[in-house]
């Protein structure tokens, strides 16, 4: 396990799973940073990955309530995070010739972006910076793409706001609230995780119904907050299905303020 991380990642499922033995604790803590390694390893593989690999790597579960969405001509924004190789599953996507964008941070380093990002550009995928976004991201969704929001990680203000996630509060980024209630999309939820066998599997879910408040600015905020912890409620749904794959390393209880 990575040493400078093991007491981040045996302090938050502590924090998930309470109850859980200490045994159990060390155990999940480190299924994930191997499922980590696992999706470096897979990263090599990128150069090589091409269309015809799609059905001898990936089972794609729920693909009818995604292209129910995309026939609908709005754009999908599509709530996700880091379980399993999702960078992998939004390559298979893309070779099945679904536009998808992903908003992502990119490093300093250029080299590094060059080689991170050119690899997984190469196969289809838009990336889609977090400074000043939002002009990107409705147009991505005005013209029919699948934008992809990963949205696991602690933010504090003024970009996030005041959550609960496994009972405990942090912060969470409300771009996907202030997305979807401009663009009038619809949210799908969807994760990637690995099989034993090496293949993956993509689940996308049934759309998440916006929650509807009066026209005033309060409100509005209000109905944002809301959103995004519904959001989160969600997210730590599909951590629960699969939390040996997630990113337990991430400081995602952070004080809010």
């Amino acid at each position: 396990m990575f040493r400078i991380r093991r007491k981040v990642a045996l302090e938050n499922v502590t924090i998930a799973f309470p109850n859980l033995a200490m045994g159990e604790r060390i155990k999940m803590a480190r299924a994930s940073v191997v499922s980590l390694g696992c999706t470096l390893i897979e990263f090599c593989l990128f150069p090589f990955f091409k269309s015809s690999d799609v059905d001898r790597y990936f089972d794609i579960k729920g693909i009818e309530i995604f292209e129910q969405a995309y026939s609908e001509g709005h754009g999908v924004c599509v709530l996700t995070l880091h379980v399993g190789n999702g960078d992998f599953g939004l390559a298979a996507l893309a070779q099945r010739g679904y536009p998808v964008s992903l908003i992502s941070k990119t490093f300093k380093a250029k080299w590094l972006n060059d080689l991170w990002f050119g690899m997984r550009a190469r196969h289809g995928t838009q990336f889609i910076s977090p400074e000043k976004s939002s002009f990107q991201i409705l147009r991505a969704l005005k013209s029919n793409r699948a934008v992809f929001f990963v949205l696991d990680q602690y933010m504090g203000p003024p970009i996030g706001c005041r959550t609960k996630f496994f009972g405990k509060e942090t912060g969470t980024a409300m771009g996907l609230a202030l997305m979807a209630e401009r663009s009038k999309s619809p949210v799908i939820p969807c994760y990637t995780y690995r099989k034993f066998d090496g293949r993956h599997v993509i689940v996308f879910q049934p759309p998440i119904p916006w929650v509807s408040g009066d026209a005033s600015d309060e409100a509005s905020g209000q109905n944002i907050a809301t959103m995004t912890q519904i959001y989160t409620d969600k997210i730590e749904e599909m951590v629960r299905l699969h939390p040996e794959q997630w990113m337990w390393i991430h400081r995602r209880w952070k004080n809010f303020g």
